[in-house]
């Protein structure tokens, strides 16, 4: 009778830790969706033209881009 005791209650532990092992991995994951979902549910508000044309002077007049690149972006954002 001593033995099936022993043996069920190793049984009980071994689930005790396996469950607690599942729950943690389980509410790791959640935290992680939960991190995805703030990161992906913010989205700036679009810039107006007026300040994409500055933003692309600036990245032209720094080097950035090229006279081709900076014509070809600046007539993207005009819709021309």
């Amino acid at each position: 009778m001593g033995m099936r005791r022993r043996a069920r209650r190793r049984g009980m532990i071994a689930g005790a830790v396996a469950g607690g092992a599942i729950a943690h991995h389980r509410a790791k994951r959640d935290q992680q969706e939960d991190d995805y979902q703030e990161q992906t549910q913010y989205a700036p508000p679009p810039a107006s033209s007026a300040d994409e044309l500055e933003h692309l002077a600036q990245l032209h007049s720094s080097g950035v881009l090229s006279d081709d690149e900076f014509a070809a972006a600046k007539a993207k954002v005009l819709g021309t």
